[in-house]
Order: C-alpha cells, then sequence, then structure tokens
C-alpha cells in the first residue's frame, strides 16, 4: 500500500470512528433525557465524581472532564440546587473547597449508570467478546497515537 493510500485509510479510520462515537453519544443523550430527565453533561459530572470518594476540586473536576471551570460551574450550581451533590472541605484544609455527591446523588447516579451500561451493551450486541477486546486493543494504539508528544 503506498503512503498515500495509508493516509486515506487513517482519514476514512478517523470518519468511521466519528460517525460511531456521534452516533452512541447522541443516543446516550437521548437515553438519559428519556429515561431521566438528565443531560449528558450533568451525568458526566456525576461519574466524575461517583469516581472520587473523597470528592474533587472544581479545578480537577474541569481537569478530569477535560474542559473549563466555567463549562462546569452551571452544571455544578444545578446539581447543587437538585441536592445531587454537595460542597465541602478537604480534611485539614478548610480553604480547599470540594465537590461530592450526596447520598441521593450516589444513589441516582447508580442507577443511571446501570441504565446506561444496559442501553450500550444492546447498541454493541453484534461484537463477540473477542471483538470488544481487539476493538480494546486497537483504540489503546490509537489512542497512544494522537496522544504522543510531536517534536
Amino acid at each position: 500500500m503506498e503512503v498515500e493510500d495509508l493516509s486515506k485509510q487513517r482519514l476514512r479510520l478517523w470518519i468511521r470512528l466519528l460517525r460511531a462515537s456521534r452516533g452512541i453519544e447522541n443516543g446516550v443523550r437521548n437515553f438519559l433525557r428519556e429515561e431521566f430527565g438528565f443531560t449528558l453533561p450533568r451525568f458526566d459530572v456525576m461519574a466524575a465524581l461517583y469516581r472520587a470518594d473523597d470528592g474533587l476540586t472544581m479545578s480537577e473536576l474541569s481537569r478530569e472532564l477535560m474542559v473549563s471551570n466555567g463549562n462546569i460551574t452551571g452544571i455544578v450550581d444545578r446539581l447543587l440546587e437538585d441536592r445531587l451533590i454537595q460542597r465541602g472541605f478537604r480534611e485539614g484544609d478548610r480553604r480547599t473547597g470540594l465537590v461530592k455527591l450526596t447520598s441521593s446523588g450516589r444513589d441516582l447516579f447508580e442507577k443511571m449508570a446501570r441504565g446506561h451500561e444496559s442501553w450500550i451493551d444492546r447498541r454493541l450486541d453484534l461484537l463477540s467478546t473477542t471483538d470488544v477486546a481487539a476493538s480494546i486493543k486497537l483504540l489503546e494504539g490509537i489512542q497512544q497515537s494522537v496522544e504522543r508528544e510531536w517534536p
């Protein structure tokens, strides 16, 4: 295969990845809205906080979600109003504010996460165990290629 052919194939791969990703993302958005009256960004914030038992600062949350503080401030405010998250402080440091899930937020997130997993499982049901393992390995290679440092 010539270099130009490989270049075009890589471009086709990227377009396929983008279409698949957008299709899944749009489906998940619709699922969360229809089943829970929830947006994907709110779900993402709760997922990040679910993984962090001790809570996260706004900066840590922004870094985890790869968005600016300004992008998550409104989402955090709304989740606070809904009493799904709470503000607190790091132990021994009253200067460092944290946000973390409340018990009702944790319960709701677990319910949504089970539904999300089931939705994804149904959408990818044409893939065998072998297909999934090979796809994960391939995507890890793509991620490493994309994230590497360029001179």
